[in-house]
């Protein structure tokens, strides 16, 4: 599948790994449609780049079902789904002031990992009713993991456990769609240069990168936005997770 050739929803496309993909995808001829609750940034990107915008709350079945419904009458169909959607929360299970609360973890999980499962199937549905291209495919889904989902730091449960959740629906996903002819990959990040973590100290940035063994910095947005562009366009890739991370083990 040619990016030229792609029609796709980036949710989280309004900043950080999403806004990066959305940008590359259009500067490479793709149509694009950001999902995202920050309507005002939203909007913003969307006009930058031309392309859509829909505020949209992937937890909700019938936020992202009209989010899908307006991407196709839009761009026409739907080829491409890219879930960079997602937040950090950081608590110890049992810290000083007691338990982790429950919620903590609940909206954790929901936004990182059944938000991304809203996505995928709805957009899934629409990739399958899609004429096969010229190499038979539909559609290719494309989630976003963590090199938490692997080795996690303490204080990071309810994240490792949503990114390791992405790890595991990815080959199970991809058997179930193979018929229909859509890919489904993961993308793991390292530590990248985020809004979030932009607005740490320099100082902090720069212990931060002097743990990843090379390139010893931090991963740039748009190298994401690059790799999820040519797992779009390789057409054997599938069912696998790909870390992005400079060799970084945390620990």
């Amino acid at each position: 599948m040619k990016l030229s050739d792609t029609a796709a929803v980036i949710t989280g496309g309004a900043s950080g790994l999403g806004e990066a993909t959305a940008r590359y995808f259009a500067s490479q001829g793709a149509q694009v449609t950001l999902l995202d609750r920050d309507a005002e940034r939203g909007e913003k990107v969307a006009a930058e780049i031309g392309g859509y915008f829909v505020q949209t709350d992937v937890t909700s079945d019938e936020s992202v079902a009209k989010a899908i419904a307006h991407a196709v009458e839009k761009m026409g169909k739907i080829t491409a789904a890219v879930n960079c959607a997602g937040i950090g929360t950081v608590g110890k299970t049992l810290g000083k002031d007691g338990p982790l609360p429950l919620s903590t973890f609940q909206i954790t999980v929901d936004v990182n990992l059944v938000g991304s499962f809203n996505v995928a199937r709805l957009a899934a549905a629409e990739m399958a009713k899609n004429a096969p291209d010229a190499d038979g495919e539909r559609g290719v889904i494309i989630n976003t993991a963590s090199v938490a989902a692997f080795d996690g730091q303490k204080g990071q449960v309810p994240y490792s456990a949503s990114k390791g959740g992405i790890v595991g629906m990815t080959l199970p996903m991809a058997r179930d769609l193979a018929r229909d002819n859509i890919r489904v990959m993961a993308i793991a990040p390292g530590i990248f240069l985020t809004p979030m973590l932009m607005g740490l100290p320099e100082p902090a940035q720069q212990q931060l990168a002097a743990d990843v063994p090379n390139p010893p910095r931090l991963g740039r947005p748009e190298e994401y936005g690059r790799l999820a562009g040519f797992i779009v366009e390789m057409g054997y890739l599938n069912g696998e997770v790909i870390r992005i991370d400079g060799a970084l083990r945390m620990r």
